[in-house]
């Protein structure tokens, strides 16, 4: 496929981005700003530290500070925004952290989709919704099989239940309001890294923060196996979703996997040492955390249906995967003021590439 950039795509085209603040919602609006697209945003405000404020992402868009689970403050900025696609990134991400607030998780994960899709049927310059969820929405039973967009929905912890309710509420959505309307997918997306991500209690960030500090890094679980990818990998998925919706609405109305290739589904304590040796320091010692919450022992994607259909693949293998991810946060650690910088060349050399 011809890259975002040499397609054209997203030039002027306006977007609804939710989540902006976020990790994952960072990279996408400094994507979507480098493509040229009118990009409008609603999130909260960013947890320090943040991409989104070193990375300057508000200086490309509109950035509206608010709270999915409050409909009156979600429609005007939705309404304002007039947008033709609308990306749905935002949520309570982290597992542990729906284990101490069930209740944050279910109501941001599960009505705050409700409230966007809500908003959405009154908003007639809408024409495509790509609803971002989890590779966690899947009922996990531990198969030795990847699982697949029919597997039916699931979750023995708070946040992969409230996403599998997500893709329930998605699809109850799509069937009851949306027929002849605005073009409704959903993506499912695995284990995500990428420079930038700060949040607790996650296996990258933790490892940053022991090898800036000179400290152990403590792992839960070091034998999970999880399908890591490059955060590039599935926002590049949602972006050809969004373009599809808009061509051929009808074929991309649906749920769709994007995984990474299968040799990137490694134990954590695999891409523990494998950031270590890229960052070069060797010495650093692992300490164990007790697996105090119950952890999947091992999930995977299978994405053929996106293969197949958008034509669609990952680009990136393991190696590479970490490589990118310790190179930005290597020259970020060497000079703050890089983090914008490093962002969008990372996005421009994956883009070109395509």
């Amino acid at each position: 496929m011809r890259s975002f950039t040499e397609s054209g795509f997203y030039r002027g085209r306006p977007v609804f981005l939710t989540g902006h603040t976020g990790f994952k919602g960072a990279w996408m609006a400094t994507w979507l700003q480098s493509l040229g697209a009118r990009v409008s945003g609603f999130a909260l405000a960013p947890e320090r530290p943040s991409l989104f404020e070193d990375a300057r992402v508000a200086e490309g868009m509109r950035s509206t500070i608010g709270d999915l689970r409050d409909l009156a403050a979600l429609e005007p900025a939705l309404q304002a925004a007039q947008p033709e696609i609308v990306f749905h990134l935002a949520a309570q991400a982290l597992v542990r952290r729906s284990y101490h607030d069930p209740l944050g998780t279910f109501s941001t994960n599960v009505m705050g989709t409700a409230h966007l899709l809500d908003a959405v049927r009154r908003a007639p310059s809408v024409r495509a919704v790509v609803i971002v969820t989890s590779d966690k929405c899947y009922e996990n039973r531990e198969w030795p099989h990847a699982y697949r967009e029919p597997d039916p929905m699931g979750g023995r912890d708070p946040y992969s239940a409230s996403k599998g309710c997500a893709e329930l509420v998605t699809s109850a959505y799509r069937a009851s309001f949306f027929d002849g309307g605005a073009a409704i997918a959903s993506g499912r997306a695995g284990n995500v890294v990428g420079g930038g991500d700060w949040a607790e209690d996650r296996i990258v960030p933790d490892l940053i923060r022991g090898l800036t500090r000179n400290e152990p890094i403590p792992i839960r679980a070091p034998h999970a196996i999880r399908p890591w990818q490059h955060v590039l990998e599935p926002l590049s998925g949602y972006l050809t979703l969004g373009q599809r919706l808009i061509e051929t609405p009808a074929a991309a109305s649906e749920a769709w996997n994007f995984g990474p290739a299968e040799s990137s589904s490694v134990p954590v304590r695999t891409l523990a040492e494998a950031v270590v040796r890229e960052w070069g320091d060797g010495r650093l010692e692992f300490a164990t955390k007790p697996l105090d919450l119950h952890e999947a022992a091992s999930l995977a994607l299978d994405w053929g249906k996106a293969r197949l259909r958008l034509e669609w693949q990952p680009r990136l293998d393991f190696q590479r995967t970490v490589a990118l991810t310790v190179d930005w946060y290597r020259e970020f650690h060497r000079d703050p003021s890089s983090a914008r910088r490093m962002t969008e060349q990372q996005i421009e050399a994956y883009d070109a590439a395509r």
